[in-house]
């Protein structure tokens, strides 16, 4: 859905193609990568507690999971408000940080659907309901394309149209899957509405924050590199090149979310049921995997270096910088093949503390001076930046590979086995 937005924004024009990425990548982004790792505790615990047969602990993990992020959720709000002067802070040129502050405050809807659909999501997965989440994503993606071509072009209402129809498209997923659930879709393990929920907060809220902590500094990393880019010369078509291609790999990168999220959940359900060389099979199953399919894109990506931004824009200033990062592109789209399916083994394993300062090091201690050096010491522009954050992604994926062929199945076994019976004695009492 931000993909179609987006795409819809650059054929207005370059300035809303640039305001409409930083909004949505920066702004948006940033409270997303902080919720969406939140919302992950749920697939070690759901995930766990499902595998464990105790069915009836998922359904109050999930609102749960909706307090801890409705209270987070409105602790960030005051972003959205003074986006524009934050921006302009960051080093954004003032009328682009002008129009994509403008354009967060419409977006404050979106970011409130968040806390609502990511637990939803991830509460289906650790059922193993995925085709549940698929069909309703279907239909809303659908209805977001038409009703985006109908408010943008025929109505004529430019960027606030398509705000306002990605606002609806959001709560349109949060509505029917709810729905679905509440309805008696999940009758095993929605007993309905219970004030059990405030029940343990304080313990859920630490492992929510460690689940954070670990997948925002992800979610933000690439991001922040939309954000450095704003700051060198000709700043609108450095952004408006970048978002493109950070745009092209998060829509690749569906692929191996969908593999994190797999991998997240089946290590949970093995770890849950005491199945050790089920969690190491499903591991491997998933790098090997998302790896054939990261090298298909990657080579698809070289072959159409000079035509891949047309999806986006009509501007030859912006297609041909978008061709000159053609080949960085392909790397990260091959380094992410791998990535998100190591980080999926850290979820299912509970590992999120221990990742969180990989993270740290690996992001920010490495790649984000790296690229800094490059792009500004060394002169070489965005492709310096870039490429000295991919240096940052290789070594954070390194480490987490490490992590995972050193693994001991059989001990993390035990310990998810024993972790679910403390928590399920703890909810009967």
């Amino acid at each position: 859905m931000n993909v179609i937005t987006q795409a819809f924004a650059g054929h207005l024009g370059d300035l809303e193609l640039a305001s409409m990425s930083i909004a949505n990548n920066v702004v948006v982004g940033f409270n997303f990568g902080l919720l969406l790792g939140m919302a992950s505790a749920l697939e070690t615990l759901c995930g766990q507690a499902f595998g464990a047969k105790k069915y009836h602990m998922l359904g109050t993990y999930m609102q749960r999971s909706w307090i801890v992020l409705f209270a987070c959720a409105t602790l960030l709000l005051p972003m959205y408000f003074y986006a524009s002067p934050l921006l302009q802070l960051i080093g954004q040129p003032p009328e682009l940080a002008a129009a994509a502050g403008k354009l967060s405050v419409w977006f404050i809807p979106v970011h409130y659907s968040f806390v609502f659909i990511l637990p939803l999501q991830r509460f289906l997965q650790c059922q193993l309901r995925n085709a549940v989440h698929a069909v309703v994503s279907a239909v809303v993606v659908v209805v977001h394309l038409i009703a985006t071509w109908l408010f943008v072009y025929r109505c004529g209402y430019g960027l606030f149209g398509a705000a306002m129809i990605l606002n609806f498209s959001w709560w349109l997923g949060v509505v029917l899957l709810m729905g679905f659930v509440i309805c008696g879709g999940c009758g095993e393990t929605w007993m309905g509405f219970s004030m059990r929920a405030f029940d343990g907060l304080w313990e859920f809220l630490k492992l929510s924050a460690a689940s954070g902590v670990m997948l925002c500094l992800e979610n933000w990393y690439y991001r922040i590199l939309i954000v450095l880019a704003g700051n060198i010369k000709n700043a609108a078509i450095a952004v408006d090149a970048l978002s493109i291609c950070i745009s092209i790999n998060g829509w690749e990168l569906m692929i191996p979310l969908a593999f994190f999220a797999a991998t997240g959940v089946r290590v949970a359900n093995e770890l849950g049921a005491n199945n050790s060389r089920g969690a190491r099979f499903a591991t491997i199953n998933a790098v090997i995997t998302s790896s054939i399919i990261g090298v298909f894109f990657s080579v698809l990506v070289v072959a159409l270096h000079n035509k891949v931004a047309y999806i986006f824009t009509i501007s030859d200033v912006v297609i041909r910088a978008v061709d000159n990062l053609s080949l960085l592109l392909a790397l990260t789209i091959l380094l992410n093949s791998v990535q998100p399916i190591l980080s999926g083994v850290a979820v299912g394993s509970g590992w999120q503390s221990i990742v969180a300062y990989v993270n740290i090091g690996s992001y920010y201690l490495i790649g984000i001076p790296l690229g800094i050096l490059m792009g500004w010491l060394l002169h070489l522009g965005v492709l310096g930046i870039w490429a000295g954050m991919i240096g940052g992604t290789a070594i954070q994926t390194l480490i987490l590979a490490i992590m995972t062929i050193k693994c001991d199945w059989d001990k993390e076994a035990l310990k998810a086995s024993s972790r679910m019976e403390k928590l399920s004695r703890r909810e009967e009492q």
